[in-house]
C-alpha cells in the first residue's frame, strides 16, 4: 500500500514551513504564504495544522527527533569525540555551503523566544538542552580519553560551543560568505586538543 495523500500534504506543509522559517523566522510567514508555494488552500492546512502555532510546535519537535537520531548515529559510527565534533561541524559547513539549512531552525527561534506561544518555546529550550547534553558528553569523553584539553568543566565547554557554532552562523549569514562559518569553528576545535 502507498503513502496517503494527507501525510505527504502535511509533509510538504511542514517542509515549506522550515524553509521559510530559516528565511524570515516566525512571524516571516503566513498559511497563505504555504499555501501559494505547494500549490493548495489554506483551508488544507488548517486541516492538517489548526494553528500557526501547533504546525510550528509540531515541525520543532520533528527537527529535534532528527537532531537526536543524527547525535546518536554520529556517537555510534564515529567513536573519537574529537572525530565527533569534527563530523558535527562539517555537517554545518556543507549545509550553510549549499543553503540546504543555512541556518539552526532552533537558533534562528531562539531569538523571537519571548514573542513564541508557550509550547514552540518549550520546544525550541528542548532543542538547546538535547544538543548542550550531547556536547557535554562528548567533551567529558574526549577529557578522559585524554584527547581534549579543557579549560573549564564539560557542560561549560559544551554551552560555548554551541554558543560559538550558533554565533558563526549567524556571521556567515550577515557577511554572505558561508566559508566563515568552518574559519571559525576550525580554530575552536584545535584549542580542545592537547597539540592545539
Amino acid at each position: 500500500m502507498t503513502t496517503t495523500s494527507p501525510l505527504s500534504t502535511a509533509d510538504a506543509i511542514l517542509g515549506q514551513a522550515r524553509a521559510l522559517i530559516m528565511v524570515g523566522g516566525y512571524g516571516g510567514f503566513s498559511y497563505a504564504d504555504i499555501a501559494s508555494q505547494i500549490g493548495i488552500r489554506k483551508p488544507s492546512i488548517h486541516h492538517h495544522f489548526p494553528t500557526k502555532a501547533e504546525l510550528v510546535q509540531v515541525l520543532i519537535a520533528r527537527y529535534r527527533a532528527e537532531a537526536r537520531e543524527g547525535l546518536a548515529a554520529l556517537a555510534r559510527n564515529v567513536p573519537d569525540p574529537l572525530a565527533q565534533l569534527q563530523s558535527y561541524v562539517g555537517y554545518w559547513e556543507r549545509c550553510i555551503a549549499d543553503a540546504s539549512a543555512p541556518i539552526c531552525v532552533c537558533a534562528l527561534l531562539a531569538s523571537e523566544l519571548p514573542l513564541l506561544p508557550e509550547p514552540v518555546a518549550e520546544e525550541v529550550k528542548g532543542h538547546f538542552r538535547d544538543l548542550s547534553a550531547w556536547l557535554a558528553a562528548v567533551f567529558e569523553r574526549g577529557a578522559q580519553q585524554g584527547s581534549f584539553q579543557l579549560l573549564h568543566p564539560p557542560r561549560v565547554e559544551a554551552e560555548a560551543f554551541m554558543a560559538t557554532v550558533h554565533g558563526a552562523m549567524l556571521s556567515a549569514r550577515a557577511y554572505g560568505e558561508p566559508e566563515i562559518f568552518g574559519l571559525i569553528l576550525q580554530r575552536v576545535l584545535a584549542r580542545f586538543t592537547t597539540a592545539g
